[in-house]
């Protein structure tokens, strides 16, 4: 039983190794950081089960292969080997379980202290973006001029997401979650952008004819900069 406890263990220290995302983009948010930890973990569990069940079906091949007519050793059972073949997958499962509900928790978690609060509406087929303590309004649509927003690195922004029509879905990639804006729930997701820089989100909910048509752009910037941005809207508090 030492074995599938080493192994387990193993992967979770690789996981947390600077390895390859492997398919998924650099998060750029704290929250997208337990997002792809989860997902490192996952492909190195995977690997070193694969690896296992490959070295064990070429040994058992290898080992126990045809060497003469004489009929091998017949057994009805063997205890130990039933025992860790049906023991070993369910402490990977119930460990890849928990660590997948304590990341929801932390990515559905939204009881930060001093959120910057910005309600987001989606519509055939664009997007309008309100700041209501800062009295900002950014509507935008279409690939040419899609609304782009500020958003201050290192603070914790909660969207709140509603539609006015259709269902639609907030995603921006690189920040590694997305909701779904649907009719009569307030979904609302935390994010804490940790570097500066251009992301473009879309839409990611078949919406329509036109649903390539919603991406949107946010600016991360420092505090100073947002600041600048809040007082070059009209009639905007900073």
């Amino acid at each position: 039983m030492r074995r599938p406890a080493l192994l387990l263990a193993s992967a979770i220290l690789l996981a947390g190794c600077d390895v390859p995302s492997l398919g998924m983009p650099d998060p750029v948010s704290k929250e997208g950081q337990h997002v792809d930890s989860l997902w490192r973990l996952f492909v190195v569990a995977g690997a070193i089960v694969f690896a296992l069940v490959v070295g064990l079906i070429l040994y058992a091949g290898i080992r126990f292969r045809r060497r003469n007519d004489d009929v091998p050793n017949q057994n009805a059972y063997n205890i130990p080997v039933e025992v860790i073949y049906t023991v070993t997958p369910i402490l990977v499962v119930a460990l890849l379980f928990g660590l997948t509900v304590a990341a929801q928790r932390k990515l559905t978690s939204t009881n930060a202290a001093d959120p910057l609060v910005v309600e987001v509406t989606g519509f055939q087929w664009g997007w309008r973006f309100d700041f209501p303590a800062q009295h900002v309004t950014v509507q935008g649509a279409g690939e040419v001029s899609p609304p782009s927003i500020d958003l201050p690195v290192d603070r914790t922004v909660r969207f709140v997401l509603r539609t006015d029509d259709v269902i639609h879905s907030f995603w921006v990639p690189t920040f590694l979650e997305k909701r779904d804006l649907i009719q009569g729930i307030d979904n609302q997701v935390e994010i804490t952008p940790t570097q500066l820089g251009v992301y473009r989100g879309r839409c990611a909910e078949f919406c329509g004819l036109d649903h390539w048509r919603m991406p949107f752009d946010l600016h991360v910037v420092t505090q100073g900069e947002f600041d600048a941005w809040v007082r070059g809207h009209p009639g905007a508090t900073p």
